[in-house]
């Protein structure tokens, strides 16, 4: 099991991703596109990288609005793997 993360490291890796919030033991970004169907290509974009690292988000879709959110739910909170997953999330644009 992947350990939590204290709420120091939490500050400290929350610097990498800045578009992301911490809410509780979530990690969460809120994306805006044009439309439904640019929305869903991004959703698409993120299976390869979850896969890889065996780690899925959490996916609410609203139109043209996506919120991802990671939590590690094993650990019962943010992990390592919340935010190494949140960099490359970040990179997709």
């Amino acid at each position: 099991m992947v350990g939590r993360l204290s709420n120091s490291e939490i500050q400290r890796l929350s610097q990498q991703v800045p578009a992301w919030t911490v809410e509780g033991n979530y990690l969460k970004l809120v994306k805006r596109f044009k439309n439904f169907i640019e929305a869903i290509e991004f959703v698409n974009k993120l299976v390869e990288p979850s896969e890889v690292a065996g780690h899925h988000p959490d996916l609410e879709i609203s139109y043209n609005k996506v919120t991802i959110s990671l939590t590690t739910h094993d650990a019962g909170g943010l992990t390592e793997k919340d935010f190494a997953l949140a960099q490359q999330i970040s990179a997709l644009g």
